[in-house]
């Protein structure tokens, strides 16, 4: 003699719900609660990088800038420093001096030769 084996019976409303909560994920309320504090957190971290490229976009900026006004001033320092040769201002105080001491050495020198003369 051969036996059949049913399993189990559901209602077909048990069996749609049963479809449906697999489907549409129905958790409960601590899964749900929990699965909104990771979503907040990955929203938040999110936030958070978009924050640091900006604030290193900003930096690069503010460095790229620096950058460009050392630039034109070590340019500017440079120009300075030329003209500052070329009128003589660039001496040290111990060739001013030294110069001063020639100038006044003529000065004496012509002061006798006009007494001389006269």
């Amino acid at each position: 003699m051969k036996g059949l084996v049913v399993g189990p019976m559901t209602t077909s409303e048990y069996s749609e719900w049963w479809v449906k909560r697999i489907n549409d994920n129905i958790l409960g309320p601590k899964l749900e609660k929990k699965i909104e504090q990771i979503e907040e957190e990955k929203m938040n971290l999110r936030l958070d990088v978009d924050v640091q490229r900006l604030e290193a976009d900003k930096l690069r900026k503010g460095k790229n800038k620096a950058e460009e006004e050392l630039d034109s001033l070590k340019t500017d320092y440079k120009k300075l420093r030329l003209s500052m040769r070329t009128v003589g201002l660039g001496k040290t105080s111990e060739q001013w001096r030294e110069e001063i001491r020639e100038e006044r050495n003529k000065s004496y020198w012509w002061e006798r030769k006009f007494q001389e003369s006269g």
